[in-house]
């Protein structure tokens, strides 16, 4: 049975990576159809909007989008148009994979952690910011409800059941901001108890770091607020060879967006050089979604042994002499072996 899925090549070194990433899908012969629909400065030239109604439509009718790296002109309109979308389709959840590979820049080998960050509220709402009329005072209002952390928190448990997982840690500044992240920190508390079979910790997020850098390996899943999430979830990329191999999931209860989480790079655009890792692994996650569970693994595989092997079509950021497209033609040479076998 085939699935149509919204396909957002984004800007920048968007439509390279991604059309690497869909020939590897297309290898897999796993029945999924593309919706190409624009967003960004792609959506600027040719609708003359960021995001044009038409996209939002079809990422609402087909439940399920890959996205490139989007760019967010300097100036009005949206703050972001990654948490435009997010707060469009209440993709509350934030999931970001930190896996190692080999023949990486990894500073430690070894490492398998899901960060599941809050993605709709706390410190990254808009509402609440303003400056004074002298310019000497900002604000803004940092909102955390009962709702958002329940479901975030209940969100990283499930998923740590639904994975295998054995520990949930989860990361606040209940000391310090004692009403906010109080509050996330209470209802944690209160999910965590009916999950009895898994592990829960509690880390102030300044000790978070600390553990993280000097002891990476007691991590396993990572719960915590918007602006926590971000900040470690960028952390954790990189200490597994940064933002090249780091994927995020957004999900909601009616719509889920998979995206490379670097930016569009301009500086190497258009060289072919570009690195698809990221996007390959956050297409693999969106293949786990789609219950292509074992697509998934191969993809994830063919990467692994990709880089095991040194491979000299890899890009040069890892090692490699190769460009974007030689190394998607690395990758379906070993899923069409391994299937072929």
């Amino acid at each position: 049975m085939s699935r149509t899925i919204a396909v957002i090549r984004g800007d920048g070194i968007g439509p390279e990576i991604m059309h690497a990433v869909l020939r590897v899908l297309d290898s897999l012969r796993c029945g999924l159809d593309y919706r190409f629909v624009e967003a960004g400065m792609a959506a600027m030239e040719a609708h003359g909007e960021l995001l044009p109604q038409a996209t939002l439509d079809a990422i609402g009718s087909c439940g399920v989008a890959l996205k490139g790296p989007l760019t967010t002109p300097i100036g009005g309109g949206f703050t972001s148009l990654n948490v435009e979308l997010r707060r469009r389709f209440d993709l509350y959840a934030n999931v970001r994979p930190a896996i190692s590979f080999p023949n990486t820049k990894a500073r430690f080998g070894g490492i398998d952690i899901l960060t599941v960050r809050e993605n709709t509220e706390g410190a990254y709402l808009s509402e609440g910011q303003t400056v004074s009329a002298d310019g000497e005072t900002a604000q803004s209002i940092i909102r955390i409800t009962r709702r958002g952390s329940e479901r975030i928190v209940r969100y990283a448990f499930e998923l740590a059941r639904r994975k295998g997982r054995k520990k949930v840690t989860v990361v606040h500044k209940a000391n310090i901001m004692k009403t906010t992240s109080g509050l996330f920190l209470g209802v944690a508390r209160e999910v965590a108890k009916g999950f009895p079979e898994i592990e829960c910790n509690e880390l102030i997020v300044d000790n978070a770091c600390m553990q993280l850098v000097m002891r990476p390996e007691q991590f396993d899943v990572i719960v915590t607020t918007n602006l926590f999430g971000d900040i470690l979830s960028d952390l954790c990329a990189g200490l597994v060879g940064g933002l090249g191999l780091a994927p995020g999931s957004n999900i909601g209860s009616g719509a889920a967006i998979f995206e490379a989480v670097h930016g569009s790079a301009p500086d190497i655009a258009g060289k072919g050089i570009a690195n698809p890792c990221a996007l390959l692994l956050a297409a693999a996650d969106m293949l786990d979604h789609l219950d292509l569970v074992d697509e998934g693994t191969r993809v994830r595989r063919a990467i692994h042994a990709t880089l095991s092997a040194a491979d000299s079509r890899m890009t040069p950021d890892l090692g490699g002499h190769g460009t974007t497209a030689s190394f998607a033609d690395a990758l379906i040479e070993r899923l069409e072996a391994r299937a072929a076998a």
